[in-house]
Order: C-alpha cells, then structure tokens, then sequence
C-alpha cells in the first residue's frame, strides 16, 4: 500500500521579504510553494488583497505558513479555503496583538507623511528592530528592504496598523520570540515561545525553529 503524500505547505513571508525568509528552515520534507507578492490595487483592502493571493493556492486543505505581515494575510486567506494547519512566524493572531503605538500611528494616518525611504533606510535602530545580529543578517535585511516596493510598503504598514482581525481559527498555531522588538511578547498570547527570539527567528534561530515545525508537522500527510 502506498504512503501517503504529506501536504504542501504554502509560505507567506514578510513584508517585502521572499523566499530566503525561510531558506534556513527544515519542514520535514514537505512539498513547498511560496506564495509571491503582487502590487496592490489603490485602496484595496486587505481581505480583498487576501483573496487575490488565495488564488495561488492549489493544493486541498493546505498548511499555511505566514511569517510576520505574512500571517497576518494567512489568516485572511485562511477565511476563504480550508487549511489544515496556519502555522504563524513572528506574527499577530489578532488586532490585540498589534501594539497601541502602531494603531495610534495608523488611526492618525501618519504614515503617509512619512518618506519610504526613510522606513526602508537601514540602520542600527532598523538592525535592533528586526535582531539582525550577524553580519551576514544584517546584509539580508539591507537587501530586503532596499528591494521592498515603496507603494507595497505603505500599503501593508497602513494595513497592519488598521487590522481589525478578532477571531483566531482552531487551528492556528503561534511561534514568537521573547526578545521580539517589533510584535513585542507583551502583546501577544498562547505561543510556543523562542526565549530571547527576535523577529529574525527564521534566519537566526532556525535550528530550533525547525525542530519546533517538525514536531507540529509530524504525520500531517494527505
């Protein structure tokens, strides 16, 4: 008899990011298929954005794996099609979760005064956000956000801070880090927590990543 298949897993990685978000990472040997990115249309809101990238899911009851604004639209996206598993990285389960900071900034519409130069511009207070601690992650994340598209930044910025998310899904599991300087631990509730984890877990924490999304994959096959 023929073993099964184990599921694709879809991933949606962070704002501006790609791939190489999650090029570090084990996932068992599950078929991988990363969700790209797309332009969004002037005013669109984030469901309706959400429904677009929906649109490169294939697979039947897919695991979703979104890292940061990444999980965010996984949980959208995960509104409209059965999933297996919405495994998040990083992220926010619900509006609560997003600091009062960010919301104030989003309710007062400052980002559009804001230059996207200035918020793509890397630095040390850009490299303490994210944890970028090594040389080597310091590089990626300059490369990242360089490459970030200025009218996709201010998009999904302005999204974030107006995300009006309450419901989280049964099957919806969390992973944070402790140390995380831009979704701070003191927002967010039930996770596997990575002690001292920044928002860079994905590249500076993989190892122990991995072995955590080993363990929630294990016998997830079709």
């Amino acid at each position: 008899m023929q073993a099964a298949e184990k599921k694709t897993i879809y991933l949606f990685s962070g704002l501006g990011a790609d791939e190489r978000a999650f090029h570090r990472l084990n996932f068992s040997g599950h078929p991988l298929k990363y969700i790209k990115w797309v332009l969004p249309k002037k005013n669109e809101a984030m469901e309706d954005y959400a429904a677009r990238l929906a649109q490169q899911i294939t697979d039947p009851n897919a695991i979703l794996i979104g890292l940061s604004f990444g999980g965010m639209i996984a949980i959208e996206v995960a509104k409209l099609i059965p999933t297996s598993k919405i495994i998040l990285i990083a992220s926010a389960k619900t509006r609560s979760e997003i600091p009062l900071f960010y919301r104030r900034i989003g309710s007062l519409g400052l980002l559009k005064i804001i230059p996207a130069q200035l918020l793509k511009s890397p630095n040390t207070l850009t490299n303490w956000l994210f944890g970028a601690k090594s040389n080597k992650d310091k590089l990626l994340l300059k490369q990242i956000l360089r490459e970030t598209d200025n009218i996709f930044l201010k998009w999904a910025l302005t999204k974030i801070t107006r995300w009006q998310n309450s419901k989280i899904a049964k099957n919806t599991i969390h992973i944070h880090g402790t140390s995380d300087h831009i979704l701070p631990a003191r927002y967010v509730k039930n996770c596997i927590w990575i002690k001292h984890g920044g928002h860079l877990i994905t590249l500076n924490r993989a190892k122990e990543l991995s072995d955590i999304l080993q363990k929630i994959l294990k016998d997830d096959r079709t």
